[in-house]
């Protein structure tokens, strides 16, 4: 176990600011709304005139979106008619349309703002439990408690709007629009009361040199629904994201959930439903991504091993994969979700694997699965990657020919009876190639003792997790009482340690 450095610790910033006001500084980051477009008690929960002029944000440095030290506070109103049909939508398809809302973002209200759902497993709920691909769980099915490869079973609600996963668009409808320089802000799935582990992961992510999202904790209401404790971020699709994250030009891919890293041919079409550009500039398509993916696939072990350096950031892959060993992250690149961004940089020839979806990190601590190379087991599992014999999953132990009901399917590679990197996890090539390989093994392996000294031994970590938790404990017990927040900082911190 490694001794940390004497920074604040967890208890000591609760016990700091315990006394003072839940709400009173929230009402320090509006104070400067003269450029809102003000929304009457009339129009309020419908959508807007078409002949809004854009709104920009306020540029009060104080209600900084991004600033962690506060907790913000967006409020969101649409028509019920449309959010009804969005989720009859997708119900049957597992199509995400888009609905118009009025977004009230830290005061400053932004009309026809666009507003869909965003996750996979996180929607569960919604459509009796979807897997990838359409299919539904059976009517008796249920899943393990504390989240896991499709999350908690009823964690999705077409009742409870203000628990959904969300991205907010603000300029899908008017050009131009943003809220301090952002068109996109993405409503994470809670997979606990405070949404520290992920929060904090994605702070280790950035302090790591990796391509990270910032996040905030928010106050966050659906059309006069509770109010509810929620955690926004960056999503990598917006160009304000992009370009602070990467000095060049590039492109953006994003795999879907129920893809793979397979070569499929040179025909763009083919990868239709398995990657999506998501963004970027000077490249219109997908082929550099699927030259790559055919190296990946096709080339022999010393070709491999010569060339991935001129076409992977591989210092920075080696750096991800460790760090999600460090933040118990099992639904990462070769995960259940398929979760995975990656770069292309038109100066360097280069791809980049950036990280997406961290609300199961910190497994250990309940919060979902983790550990092992590139992904890892949820707490409790064997570490020889089978299941438990008493495991039950959708009303009993799943079949070795099992088939979701409704015409879906399983993830790629998904093997009932092996965890494989991760809880219903899939294989894939660059993991496995990057792993097999002695030298990139061996660069895996180095950063993960030198990450390890520098976040955990350091007490970087633990300062990170205490201004978080002193964040929340100030600014949030109306939300969330304190024992809960000290216990889940506290599950996390005992993770801190070296193995």
């Amino acid at each position: 176990m490694f001794h940390r450095a004497p920074f604040i610790t967890v208890a000591a910033a609760i016990a700091l600011t315990a006394a003072c006001s839940s709400t009173a500084d929230r009402a320090d980051i509006t104070s400067d709304t003269s450029t809102n477009v003000t929304l009457s008690e009339e129009t309020a929960g419908s959508t807007s005139d078409s002949t809004a002029e854009p709104s920009t944000g306020s540029t009060d440095e104080e209600a900084t979106l991004f600033d962690d030290s506060v907790v913000h506070d967006i409020d969101v109103s649409y028509d019920q008619a449309d959010y009804d049909a969005m989720i009859d939508a997708y119900v049957e398809t597992g199509e995400k349309e888009w609905i118009e809302a009025t977004v009230t973002i830290d005061g400053v209200v932004h009309e026809q703002v666009g507003l869909r759902l965003k996750g996979n497993s996180s929607l569960a709920g919604l459509g009796g439990g979807r897997f990838p691909g359409g299919g539904q769980l059976p009517d008796a099915a249920t899943e393990g408690e504390g989240g896991g490869g499709f999350g908690p079973a009823g964690s999705a609600s077409a009742d409870e709007p203000e628990s959904l996963p969300w991205l907010i668009r603000l300029d899908e409808y008017v050009e131009g629009q943003h809220h301090q320089g952002y068109e996109d802000i993405v409503i994470r799935s809670n997979s606990s009361a405070t949404s520290l582990n992920e929060a904090v992961a994605l702070d280790l992510l950035a302090e790591a040199g990796l391509a990270s999202q910032q996040a905030v904790s928010t106050t966050f209401s659906v059309n006069g629904s509770e109010t509810v404790l929620r955690l926004a971020i960056e999503h990598p699709d917006d160009d304000a994201w992009q370009e602070a994250a990467f000095d060049s030009d590039g492109a953006l891919y994003k795999a879907e959930s129920t893809g793979d890293w397979s070569y499929r041919g040179d025909n763009p079409d083919d990868y239709d439903e398995i990657w999506d550009q998501e963004g970027g500039k000077d490249v219109a398509d997908l082929t550099p991504l699927i030259e790559f993916l055919q190296f990946l696939n096709e080339s022999d072990d010393a070709t491999f091993a010569a060339e991935l350096p001129e076409r992977l950031d591989v210092d920075s892959f080696a750096t991800y994969l460790a760090m999600m060993d460090l933040v118990a992250n099992f639904d990462d690149i070769d995960g259940p979700g398929n979760n995975a961004y990656l770069w292309y940089d038109t100066d360097s020839g280069q791809f980049t694997v950036v990280p997406w979806d961290m609300n199961l990190a910190f497994s250990e601590g309940g919060f979902g699965g983790g550990g092992g190379p590139g992904g890892g087991r949820p707490a409790g599992f064997p570490s020889d990657g089978s299941l438990p014999e008493d495991f039950e999953f959708p009303g009993g132990t799943l079949p070795e020919d099992f088939q979701p009901p409704g015409g879906g399917s399983l993830p790629e590679g998904f093997d009932p009876g092996q965890i494989g990197g991760g809880m219903f996890g899939r294989s894939n090539i660059l993991v496995e190639r990057f792993h097999a390989d002695a030298e990139f093994e061996a660069l895996y392996q180095r950063k993960l003792t030198e990450l390890r000294s520098e976040l955990y031994d350091s007490g970087t970590a633990d300062e990170t997790l205490a201004r978080r938790v002193a964040t929340l404990t100030e600014h949030a017990t109306d939300l969330i009482d304190a024992a809960t927040i000290s216990e889940e900082a506290d599950a996390i911190d005992d993770q801190f340690v070296a193995e």
